[in-house]
């Protein structure tokens, strides 16, 4: 989920197990705990494309990690504020709980979270986008009417708790409305006779009304979206799978590695001589039925016997153009 989001989270985890000791430093070091594994992003400025790409919510969002640093993050908050009446054991549970519920909240997410690693198992439901208004804005406004109560005042736990009840049940509404947006998809799939293998469902951007499925077919992908006011049948678009177009770069190690991250959700196109490594997991960056540039979509530029990988920019452009028609399509067809 977003940095914000993370903060929101970690700060009410952090003032539900020790806010009534220390108050508003509970949440201060909650969200700490809360924002400290998306560090990882730096590995970004010195590791190349696909390795940074694959450290990615692996060891920083895993159980090792929060049961391992937890200890010292909450050593050192102890020794920092050791006027407080909270011990070293308490900070470490405050940190572990901050750094746990992180990768937690992003097993939800259409990447997910290596959260048993060094098992190469990525845990992801797919059920909310990494930025949803739904679920961060009801618990700022919580944290807030906390954060000007007492510490040690009856409401303050009350709007911290409702905080965490209402967006962990958002959370188990978003599997059930995946569950009927995929029931939904399978079932137009039928009626238009379209045989596949296996079929991916995601939340559209900013929402959980409009969701989108990639569907596995002999030679293509057909991406389609469904709006639950929609009032006309799905249909779907077809992007060939274009594999072969790998040649003797079908076996190369970074390409194999790209092919385990999309777990096989990809898609090669050439371009003016140029091959791009497209990750369709997160869709096209526009609505647009004659769009082909995926939002995660890889340069493959050779380097004598070697690849190198370059992710393809994002432009704000594209995401401006892309809200509007979210929005409109949000609404139904």
């Amino acid at each position: 989920m977003d940095s914000l989001t993370q903060l929101v989270l970690g700060a009410a985890v952090g003032e539900a197990v020790l806010g009534k000791k220390v108050g508003n430093k509970a949440m201060l070091y909650g969200a700490i705990a809360g924002t400290i594994p998306d560090l990882d992003v730096i590995t970004r400025y010195f590791l190349d494309t696909v390795t940074a790409t694959e450290w990615h919510r692996a060891f920083s969002h895993s159980i090792f990690f929060s049961v391992l640093f937890a200890p010292v993050f909450g050593w050192l908050i102890w020794k920092i504020n050791r006027k407080e009446s909270a011990s070293w054991k308490e900070w470490s549970w405050l940190m572990f709980w901050g750094l746990f519920t992180h990768p937690l909240l992003d097993a939800f997410t259409t990447w997910g979270t290596q959260l048993f690693w060094p098992f190469k198992i990525r845990l992801a439901f797919q059920s909310v986008f990494v930025i949803d208004p739904l679920y961060t804005v009801p618990f700022i406004i919580f944290l807030i009417l906390a954060m000007f109560q007492k510490r040690t005042a009856v409401k303050r736990k009350k709007y911290v708790h409702l905080g965490l009840i209402i967006s962990g049940a958002y959370l188990l509404l978003t599997l059930v409305l995946k569950g009927i947006a995929f029931k939904n998809f399978e079932n137009a799939l039928n009626e238009q006779g379209i045989m596949y293998n296996e079929m991916n469902t995601r939340p559209a951007p900013l929402n959980t009304v409009l969701w989108m499925a990639n569907i596995d077919t002999k030679d293509a992908y057909l991406i389609g979206d469904y709006s639950f006011f929609d009032s006309q049948s799905i249909s779907f678009t077809s992007f060939p799978k274009n594999h072969a177009l790998l040649g003797k770069w079908a076996t190369n190690d970074k390409i194999e590695r790209l092919i385990n991250i999309t777990e096989g959700w990809y898609t090669i196109t050439e371009k003016e001589g140029q091959l791009y490594f497209n990750d369709l997991r997160f869709g096209l960056i526009s609505l647009d039925d004659n769009e082909t540039q995926f939002a995660f979509s890889y340069k493959l530029v050779p380097n004598g016997e070697d690849l190198m990988v370059e992710e393809r920019p994002k432009f704000k452009r594209d995401a401006k153009r892309l809200m509007a028609a979210l929005w409109q399509r949000m609404w139904g067809n």
